[in-house]
């Protein structure tokens, strides 16, 4: 019976000129970090994962050496009793799927439930991060469009509200009901120093409000992620999908979130929570409950295109999340890591190929380039 021989970890910094200075983190980011995560069997095969730093890993990698990397079921469990004491370890969970696909010869998408018949890619939607003034992300609307993306996500969070509201009114008197609109509010988490409080259930009333005039197609993350009876009391006031979820940890929190009917669409990513073995079960719970299930997914490539597996192969979604923001966020900044950048097509598609397990080989020299003893932003 083949085994798992060995775990490596590296961290891979890449310096950015200009800097990222996302709506969510004002501190300028100057590099952008991956951390690479490496599972070989003893039979020659590796899979690759990326995700969360994955800092003190090594006190748990006994865990798994010598065991069948097919054991899948068994090892997602472990990876949930290990994200309960240290942390989200997920990245070595899709490395071990796509470990899976090597040894299967079978790509992910197949792996995880998908027909071998007809095409399997996913429609995309363009997120955007950056703070810019209104006429430029009028021009961000307009060129997202014109690349063939359905949709645009546009992030609140400027000093003053009536600047958040501007955008929005802005783009959508600009394009008609030519481009879907989303907005994060990103109130469901905050960075480590930022200490303010969420929004309560009356202001995020009076902006959901706003956003509905304006045909906005969803909210997400209006209040913060434990509020449920915020969620739950803001659904029964508006008329406006609510979003959310990209944090939520484990799955006895998803359940509640459906109990409760807080949120119309959830947006898990299989790089922070339960990874593609819980994710896909939940996924399945999600739209049992006639919800939408769209991933979250703002990193590198590995953790988009693991997304983008996990819906074409489970449940499939209206959209999936692209972070794509030049100059400052753009594909090759984003997927540094890999050989080839993950594109959209004219119509704003991603397809997947046949390739075994996620189908993304590493460009190895841009990693050993990049290494650095730690995945930080700055």
């Amino acid at each position: 019976m083949t085994g798992i021989e060995r775990i490596e970890i590296s961290h891979h910094r890449l310096e950015l000129d200009p800097p990222f200075v996302a709506s969510w983190d004002p501190r300028p980011r100057t590099h952008f970090p991956a951390t690479i995560v490496r599972v070989y069997d003893d039979a020659g095969h590796v899979g690759i994962g990326s995700g969360d730093a994955m800092y003190g890993f090594a006190d748990y990698e006994s865990y798994f050496i010598g065991h069948d990397p097919l054991d899948l079921d068994r090892h997602g469990a472990v990876l949930a009793n290990i994200d309960f004491h240290a942390g989200r370890p997920w990245p070595l969970d899709v490395a071990l799927w796509d470990l899976a696909g090597q040894i299967l010869d079978r790509p992910l998408w197949h792996l995880l439930g998908g027909g071998r018949d007809g095409e399997h890619r996913v429609r995309a939607y363009a997120s955007s991060a950056v703070h810019r003034p209104v006429p430029e992300m009028v021009h961000v609307a307009r060129r997202a469009r014109e690349l063939g993306f359905p949709a645009l996500k546009v992030r609140f969070g400027r000093a003053d509200l009536a600047e958040d509201l501007a955008v929005v009114r802005a783009i959508r008197d600009d394009l008609g009901d030519r481009l879907h609109l989303m907005v994060d509010c990103n109130q469901g988490w905050r960075m480590p120093w930022d200490v303010r409080p969420p929004w309560d259930v009356d202001h995020a009333t009076a902006v959901a409000e706003a956003l509905a005039r304006e045909h906005v197609y969803w909210m997400e993350e209006p209040l913060h992620r434990g509020d449920y009876a915020g969620m739950a009391e803001l659904r029964r006031r508006v008329d406006l999908p609510l979003a959310g979820g990209e944090m939520t940890r484990e799955r006895y929190e998803f359940a509640e979130l459906l109990d409760r009917d807080c949120l119309d669409v959830f947006q898990p990513d299989c790089v922070c929570s339960l990874g593609l073995s819980g994710l896909r079960h939940v996924a399945a719970d999600i739209v049992a409950a006639g919800k939408v299930f769209t991933p979250h997914t703002w990193g590198n490539g590995i953790g988009l295109l693991a997304n983008v597996h996990l819906v074409a192969g489970t449940v499939g979604a209206p959209f999936v999340e692209f972070p794509f923001d030049p100059p400052e966020w753009t594909t090759a900044r984003r997927d540094y890591p890999l050989t080839e950048t993950i594109e959209v097509d004219a119509d704003g598609w991603i397809s997947l190929s046949d390739r075994p397990g996620l189908g993304c080989p590493l460009d190895e020299a841009t990693l050993a380039r990049t290494a650095s003893p730690a995945a930080t932003f700055s």
